[in-house]
C-alpha cells in the first residue's frame, strides 16, 4: 500500500487538511500546518500510496530537551494497515542520533488504539493534562519515551 515516506512541504497542505478534517473533531488550521512545515526545528513525514495519494502524516518538533510529536493522522480508510507505525518507526530512526532528547506527546484518554500504538514504540504514560482538548474538554495522557543512546544512528 505505501510506496514511499517523504518529508512534507507547502504543496502538501491541501492533502494534509483533507485528512485532518476527516480524522479529528478539532482539526488543525491551514496556518498551523504552514507554521509547522516552515519550522527549521520540525520534522514532517508523509506516507504516500503508489498513485501519490497521501495516506497519513506525522509532524514532530524539536525542543530543548525533547522531540514533541505534534500531530499524527491516518485517513480513516487506511487505518490499521501499518501507516502510523511506518511513520513512527522512520521518524524515531531519523532522530535516534540525538541521545540528549527524549520524545513526548499528548493523546486523548479515549484513544486507546493510539495509546497502544505508542506503548508499542516504548512510550509510557507519565501524567494527565485535564481538559486539554478544547472541542470537548477531554483529558490528554502525557506520554514520554526516553532517548536511547544505544540506538544512535551510525
Amino acid at each position: 500500500m505505501i510506496l514511499s515516506l517523504r518529508p512534507l512541504g507547502p504543496d502538501d497542505i491541501d492533502a494534509l487538511e483533507a485528512i485532518e478534517h476527516v480524522a479529528y473533531s478539532a482539526p488543525w488550521s491551514r496556518s498551523m500546518f504552514a507554521s509547522e512545515l516552515a519550522k527549521p526545528t520540525a520534522r514532517s513525514l508523509g506516507a504516500f500510496a503508489t498513485d501519490g495519494t497521501l495516506l497519513g502524516y506525522l509532524i514532530l518538533s524539536r525542543y530543548v530537551d525533547a522531540w514533541h510529536l505534534m500531530n499524527v493522522a491516518v485517513h480513516p480508510e487506511h487505518r490499521r494497515a501499518g501507516v502510523a507505525s511506518a511513520l513512527l518507526r522512520r521518524v524515531l530512526e531519523d532522530t535516534s542520533g540525538d541521545p540528549a532528547r527524549g520524545y513526548t506527546l499528548e493523546v486523548r484518554v479515549s484513544n486507546t488504539g493510539a495509546v497502544k500504538l505508542y506503548e508499542g514504540f516504548g512510550f509510557e504514560i507519565q501524567g494527565v493534562r485535564k481538559g486539554y482538548y478544547l472541542d470537548n474538554r477531554e483529558d490528554a495522557l502525557i506520554m514520554w519515551k526516553t532517548a536511547d543512546p544505544g540506538q544512535a544512528a551510525g
